[in-house]
């Protein structure tokens, strides 16, 4: 189609990969909002949901740990339980994104200009 163009027909076939490539992108971080990871502290006894866009959605607390002269121990196991779904969501996010990196055919490990 773009034969005889030259260096135009290449770069008019750049543009369209980057366009491919930023719609998939802006697929992905919607499906990223979708995605739910857990995340938990004190052998489950604190459980923490979060989209793989690091959102907490959830907390869930066994009451069996609700004694009032432990109270920072029921913090710290809520603190806990955030930070591991926020890591598993990061996780999740990164391979997301190389999936579609690959998909693309993209160098693992090139970052991608938006």
């Amino acid at each position: 189609m773009l034969k005889g163009l030259g260096s135009l027909g290449d770069m008019a076939g750049m543009m369209k990969k980057a366009k491919e490539m930023q719609d998939k992108m802006t697929r992905m971080q919607e499906d990223l909002q979708n995605i739910e990871v857990q995340g938990e502290s004190g052998a489950g006894l604190v459980k923490a949901t979060a989209t793989a866009k690091g959102i907490l959605t959830g907390l869930d607390i066994d009451p069996s740990i609700f004694h009032p002269d432990e109270k920072e121990v029921v913090e710290d196991l809520i603190l806990a339980a955030i930070k591991d779904a926020q890591s598993k969501a990061a996780a999740k996010a990164e391979s997301e994104m190389s999936k579609l990196t690959e998909e693309m055919g993209i160098p693992a490990g090139m970052k991608l200009p938006f």
